[in-house]
Parts: structure tokens; C-alpha cells; sequence
């Protein structure tokens, strides 16, 4: 009697969504364990390899000098950080995907974990030779919205050499962090208002995505996010 395998049965798309449903339930499990979770080479590889092409194929004035702080306190601070960045609107074919990628990973978040995630923010960041972000937090309670960090790598072939680690902190006492490094397809999802982090120093081009799931903040003389 032959054997069938059901994997066998399922189209591509299937076997996609089986993965993702997998590694939102792990995502799920470690935020409420652990408050971040870190997935070597999870992010879905066509999906990684059509961001990684778009973003070493656009034009470098795409980019612009990336600053610290919000809105009218928005500065640039070369001490603190030197990347470049490019926001993701979704009118490229790698941004709808990605976009709509992270749209259902919000949805599965909410679902089980009830966190009320309303919208979401990305940018595409590029830290040249010697380039780095010093540590620092993505929110602080009660000043800001922003809930769930994103982090999404685009460098194949990243060596140990080649530094451009990220560092998460538990706390603000914590001197030695966990170190990230940001081969292709790695995610790091963590809460923004908990862990401080930093990104090293990287000895060549490093490429990423920064992302920010938001609650609705708005109010009858505030709209927010703001547009």
C-alpha cells in the first residue's frame, strides 16, 4: 500500500501559509514568555531574496539621512546614529509583499494575543562600512505608540567578521545583551517600550527593515499615527 504525503498535496501557497501559521505561533509563544523573539533565516526566502534585490537595485537618492526623535523634535544626530533610510510605502511589488506580509502577522497577533495592533510603520536602512546606532529604546511608556519592534535582515552570505550585529538588552542594567547577527531572512520582534538595543559597527554594506506595529492613539483633536 503506497503511502501519500500530504506535504505532496499541497500547492506552494499552502505550504507558504502552513509555514508562516508556524512561526507566528513561535513569534506568539516567545513575546508572551520572553517579550521578544528572535528566528534565524524565517522570513519566507522568495519574499527575502525580492526585498534584497529591490533594495540594492534602487537609487541611492531614494534614501535619506536617517535623524532621532518624532516629529517636530526630529534631528539629525550623527553621534548617535549614521544609516540611511527609505520609507515603504507599498508601491513597489517587494514592499505590497512585505506589507502585506507583516499585515498578517498583525492579524495573528491580535487574535491570540490581543494587543490591539491598529497599524504599521516600515522603512527600508542602510548602514555603510563603519556605520552604527547607538543603544537606545523605540518607545517609552506613555510618550509614544509604537508597541511591537520589527527588525527584518537582507544580508546574504553575513559573516561573524562582518559585525553590524544587533544587541538587545533585557534592561537598562544589562551591559551584555544578546547579539543578532543580521544574515538574510533573520527577524528580531520585540517589544519597542522594554528593550533597549544598538546595532554595531558592520565592515560592509548591511541592509534591513525597521518596522513598528501602533495602536490607535487618536483623539477627537490628535490624529494618530500622523500623516
Amino acid at each position: 500500500m503506497q503511502v501519500v504525503n500530504l506535504h505532496q498535496l499541497q500547492t506552494p501557497v499552502q505550504l507558504i501559509e502552513e509555514q508562516n501559521e508556524r512561526l507566528f505561533e513561535q513569534v506568539a509563544t516567545d513575546l508572551t514568555q520572553k517579550g521578544y523573539s528572535i528566528q534565524p533565516f524565517a522570513l519566507p526566502l522568495d519574499l527575502s531574496n525580492h526585498l534584497l534585490h529591490h533594495v540594492t537595485t534602487m537609487s541611492s537618492d531614494s534614501f535619506i539621512e536617517a535623524g532621532i526623535g518624532r516629529m517636530r523634535e526630529h534631528m539629525r544626530n550623527d553621534f548617535v546614529r549614521r544609516d540611511e533610510i527609505c520609507w515603504i510605502t507599498g508601491k513597489s511589488d517587494a514592499g505590497a509583499q512585505w506589507l502585506e506580509w507583516t499585515n498578517q502577522l498583525q492579524k495573528y497577533l491580535n487574535r491570540h494575543l490581543f494587543l490591539g495592533l491598529f497599524s504599521f510603520e516600515s522603512h527600508f536602512a542602510h548602514y555603510a562600512a563603519g556605520c552604527f546606532y547607538k543603544r537606545h529604546k523605540d518607545a517609552f511608556k506613555g510618550e509614544a505608540n509604537r508597541i511591537l519592534s520589527v527588525v527584518a535582515y537582507l544580508n546574504p552570505d553575513w559573516q561573524i567578521d562582518d559585525g553590524g550585529e544587533l544587541v538587545l538588552y533585557k534592561d537598562e542594567l544589562d551591559t551584555e545583551g544578546l547579539k543578532v547577527v543580521p544574515a538574510l531572512g533573520t527577524l528580531a520582534i520585540f517589544l519597542s517600550e522594554e528593550f533597549p538595543h544598538e546595532v554595531l559597527p558592520a565592515q560592509r554594506d548591511r541592509y534591513s527593515i525597521a518596522g513598528w506595529y501602533r495602536i490607535n492613539a487618536s483623539s477627537a483633536d490628535r490624529v494618530d499615527p500622523p500623516r
